[in-house]
């Protein structure tokens, strides 16, 4: 039935279909003729006739001549033919061209060849991160934190009662593939009074998406996912919203995402509740199957251990096979990272989570320009010292690299933090096939 629809008036496509049909009939009916099959031998018993009648002479190599010209004929009418569906089709589907659907088409098998990657966070450095590596690899899975509370998100998630979308739509919107209007309006913000005012359309968009397909987030998130043309996948880290609250360095406990750096105290643990909350079973399915889990960059303690305190977030961590990286952040955070090296957010990990919740994790040793230095200064963050032995020390590699983006902020270089990480990937595949060669070439010798 869907065949039949080819033939709707308007289509304009029959008329090249049914030449394209005639190119193949006579291309067929040449190499017949050209072959010397036997049921074509009463054509070719035609033309030894008319042409002995008209000439009186007899000229073998005619029917070869007649054969040739209709394949010609034939191949020439089956290539225009194509060529004119494939113009009609590219018209509707691709309006920038041949050459653009071209340059999709490519683009697109060799995203979906690329490794796959899941990275966990929140906050500006998961969606920087994921700006870079999506032009690398379209197998990539973003696992957000559910414990924002603050803002339009904070907002919604209380009037609603939904996981907040805040970093949610950040990282839509770095996957994305559309039109640059459509990521202005997704991020653009309500300005002025009333109740509208700090909203995010995308916020709005998704918190209505969700509504609409009956409170479900993760089905929320992949209509939106098609209205962006998202590269990979979005996935909260639990299917409901958690409270988070901090234990600071003087007892005292901070209740809410929001608060926690604004206490102006040294943040001994941060803890979740509900503590037994579930987590999305795709987001651990991906984790599982993945070719590299990368936590960070991101702020600590609000954006980076929410997500491992979901026991079965941080449960699938340790027993998948992918390599495990920790991108550390290029900045201390005033209320939560104080005077931290990359060993205490290295510590902190593995008090949350236990040790081996990452193999390696990848610093900054590129230094900031003085005029930013101060700038943060004032504010009190400073560039986060890689003390590389003593993060050797605590058991895992090291990958130190330049890697600051510095225009108004210090931030990740999102090319270079990418192409850090797969080249990261890309040597411990290869040191596990030069292991598995010497496996092999051992286990030959003793036989």
């Amino acid at each position: 039935m869907a065949l039949l629809k080819w033939l709707y008036p308007g289509m304009r496509v029959k008329r090249w279909f049914f030449l394209f049909t005639g190119g193949v009939v006579a291309s067929g009916f040449s190499l017949a003729l050209l072959l010397n099959y036997k049921f074509i031998g009463a054509v070719e018993g035609t033309l030894f006739s008319l042409i002995y009648q008209t000439t009186g002479t007899y000229y073998g190599w005619v029917p070869t001549l007649v054969g040739a010209v209709v394949l010609a004929l034939g191949l020439t009418m089956m290539g225009y033919a194509m060529r004119r569906i494939i113009r009609s089709i590219v018209e509707v589907v691709a309006p920038g061209g041949t050459d653009r659907l071209v340059d999709i088409i490519y683009q697109k098998r060799r995203l979906n060849r690329g490794p796959s990657v899941v990275v966990i966070g929140g906050g500006t450095g998961l969606s920087t991160l994921l700006r870079g590596l999506k032009v690398r690899s379209s197998n990539l899975t973003a696992i957000v934190t559910v414990a924002d509370d603050g803002g339009s998100s904070g907002r919604l998630r209380q009037d609603l009662g939904i996981v907040p979308p805040g970093d949610l739509r950040s990282c839509l919107v770095a996957l994305a593939d559309t039109e640059p209007l459509m990521e202005k309006l997704f991020q653009y913000r309500f300005a002025g009074e009333g109740d509208l005012a700090g909203h995010s359309f995308g916020n709005l968009f998704i918190a209505a998406m969700t509504q609409v397909v009956g409170g479900d987030i993760e089905q929320a998130l992949q209509q939106s996912s098609k209205v962006l043309a998202v590269r990979g996948h979005v996935l909260p880290s639990a299917n409901c919203s958690v409270r988070l609250s901090a234990e600071m360095d003087d007892g005292s406990i901070v209740h809410g995402e929001s608060a926690i750096p604004l206490s102006g105290k040294s943040i001994r643990r941060v803890m979740i509740e509900p503590a037994d909350v579930s987590a999305v079973k795709a987001a651990v399915e991906a984790i599982l199957e993945a070719d590299a889990v990368v936590l960070g960059p991101g702020s600590l303690y609000t954006s980076v251990l929410p997500n491992l305190l979901v026991k079965e977030i941080a449960a699938a961590i340790k027993q998948t096979r992918a390599l495990r990286m920790y991108v550390c952040n290029v900045m201390t955070q005033p209320g939560e990272t104080t005077g931290y090296k990359a060993s205490d957010h290295l510590q902190a990990l593995f008090d949350h989570a236990g040790p081996g919740i990452v193999d390696c994790v990848l610093v900054n040793v590129e230094e900031v320009g003085s005029c930013l230095l101060d700038q943060y200064a004032r504010e009190g963050a400073c560039p986060v010292e890689a003390d590389i032995r003593t993060l050797e020390g605590m058991g895992v590699r090291v990958v130190p690299a330049q890697l600051v983006s510095a225009t108004n902020w210090v931030r990740h270089n999102p090319v270079r933090l990418a192409r850090l990480i797969l080249t990261t990937l890309g040597e411990r595949r290869q040191g596990a096939m030069v292991v598995e060669k010497r496996k092999t070439a051992v286990i030959e010798s003793e036989s």
